[in-house]
């Protein structure tokens, strides 16, 4: 087992008042567990809470490389993203788009460290109506353009057999019923335990709450295995893996690119991908996505009906689209 913290510890980690620690159980959702009427504090849960929350990161002196070198996208990771990846390295043989599947918030730092030109994200804020804004300000000095990929249908996999009777995220407290789970700091994650507060479900009473894996195809396939019956991921999965789902709500989900690298050739090439239909019929092989709103700026706004927001696309274009950014 990880190593567990008391109170008196988990206090001392932090260099607070033992009194604090409660506070911060309530309010800003420091990870616990209480087990005979006491609170315990997983170590490496309590780590990743404090990275999770961490603003100002030093700067790098390093930078990705720009121009025609290789594109770099970290963040959270999605099979039609994956796929989008592959068409941009065969259509345009110049660059080589890669993927570092490291959550959204670990997408955000790697922004704001200046090691990729764009991160993936969709992180659900507290209104539980806007994405990825309000981490995006806490974690970088400026806000990034932010671009939507696509609109994806989040929930609960679950074996289509079913034979725990599984139709709702409270009835994964049934007796019996493994789940496999996301890390820390995927939005994923974020919002699964904010479904399971709602029902007042906490998540050391779920078996398999703290067995955590890299992606959602993962928790397909834990499904599949047999050694998991359901876990928080998109639809998409279900549809490849021919599971069950139960849906929890649609999420936007976005590409967020520093000014500074918005305008880089092959940044430009990969979004202009974003109105291709080859990229359209990639995500109609899936159920669970939606692309209404895929290659509009969501920040700083575009007009809704002004699809060609590109350079690659007009000089004249481009230049507006520069002179608004840095009016922001």
């Amino acid at each position: 087992m990880k190593n567990m913290l008391s109170t008196k510890e988990v206090a001392r980690f932090l260099n607070i008042n033992e009194k604090m620690i409660y506070s911060l159980v309530a309010e800003k959702g420091l990870p616990a567990t209480k087990i005979t009427g006491k609170w315990l504090f997983p170590q490496h849960l309590v780590e990743h809470w404090i990275e999770n929350n961490t603003m100002n990161f030093p700067e790098m002196n390093k930078a990705v490389p720009s121009l025609n070198g290789p594109i770099i996208i970290t963040g959270s990771n999605d099979p039609l993203l994956e796929r989008t990846i592959t068409l941009f390295n065969s259509r345009f043989p110049d660059h080589l788009a890669v993927f570092g599947n490291i959550g959204s918030m670990g997408g955000l730092r790697a922004l704001r460290r200046n090691i990729c030109h764009m991160a993936a994200s969709h992180l659900l804020e507290e209104n539980e109506t806007e994405y990825n804004f309000d981490f995006a300000r806490q974690a970088l000095d400026k806000m990034p353009v932010v671009v939507n990929f696509c609109r994806r249908e989040q929930g609960v996999l679950i074996n289509k057999s079913n034979p725990f009777q599984i139709s709702a995220v409270r009835d994964l407290e049934k007796s019996g019923v493994r789940i496999v789970n996301r890390s820390l700091q995927t939005g994923t994650r974020i919002l699964f335990d904010r479904e399971l507060k709602k029902v007042g479900i906490a998540g050391d009473k779920i078996h398999g709450y703290d067995r955590e894996v890299d992606g959602h195809l993962d928790v397909g396939l834990e499904i599949v295995a047999g050694r998991a019956d359901a876990g928080p991921a998109i639809r998409p999965v279900a549809a490849i893996l021919d599971l069950g789902f139960i849906p929890l709500r649609w999420e936007r989900y976005d590409l967020l690119i520093t000014k500074e690298r918005f305008f880089d050739p092959g940044v430009q090439s990969f979004l202009s991908l974003l109105h291709d239909p080859a990229f359209r019929k990639m995500a109609d092989d899936y159920q669970g996505y939606d692309l209404s709103l895929s290659g509009r700026m969501i920040f700083p706004e575009d007009k809704p009906n002004n699809q060609d927001i590109y350079p690659n696309k007009t000089a004249v274009i481009a230049n507006k689209i520069k002179k608004k950014i840095e009016k922001k």
